[in-house]
């Protein structure tokens, strides 16, 4: 398989992940400390041949994505839980396999302009997404059903939104989770 797109990783042991399973080019953010003139190279990439931001399924791999979509609008996005990214402790694409990382470049998501979507903070509640014993592990399946992630309800929320899920998408992701199901 061959990525048109620039992958947006964290380090060089996610870029040897990523040539192991496809065809791609890779710019690395070299971990946490992203600089100026790696966003300059980031926007270059989204001019040029578009971009897709794989980062960790952590903390430090949320906030470079979200470092990335504030300075560079209209990334590709591609996720992969936890547990699909860790290995003896450590989480990271580095530790995802090959299978694992085609499913998530050809699942990709393009985040779009934030706007008012179908999704509100009322369905959130209503869906126990927020405030509940169990939101934070209905929000981890939401996400790995409908392929944007984990994130708190706030993000969750406007990840929804700018994803462009659907209110009927949204709908069967969480009828699944209340039959007890993880795929949509």
């Amino acid at each position: 398989m061959k990525i048109r797109e620039l992958i947006v990783v964290e380090g060089r042991d996610d870029t040897a992940a990523i040539k192991r399973a496809v065809v791609a080019d890779t710019i690395e953010t070299g971990g946490s400390a992203i600089n100026a003139a790696t966003i300059r190279k980031i926007r270059l990439a989204q001019e040029k041949r578009g971009v897709i931001i794989f980062t960790d399924p952590d903390y430090q791999g949320e906030r470079i994505r979200k470092i990335i979509s504030r300075e560079v609008p209209g990334c590709k996005h591609a996720f992969i839980n936890q547990e699909e990214g860790t290995k003896k402790g450590d989480i990271g694409v580095e530790n995802a396999s090959p299978e694992t990382i085609i499913r998530a470049l050809s699942e990709v998501r393009t985040e779009m302009a934030e706007q008012a979507g179908e999704i509100t903070a009322e369905d959130m509640v209503a869906y126990r997404l927020t405030s509940g014993a169990d939101s934070k592990e209905r929000r981890l399946k939401l996400g790995d059903i409908l392929g944007i992630g984990y994130a708190n309800a706030k993000q969750m929320l406007q990840r929804l939104n700018a994803f462009q899920i659907s209110r009927d998408e949204f709908v069967k992701a969480m009828e699944s989770i209340d039959r007890g199901g993880d795929q949509g």
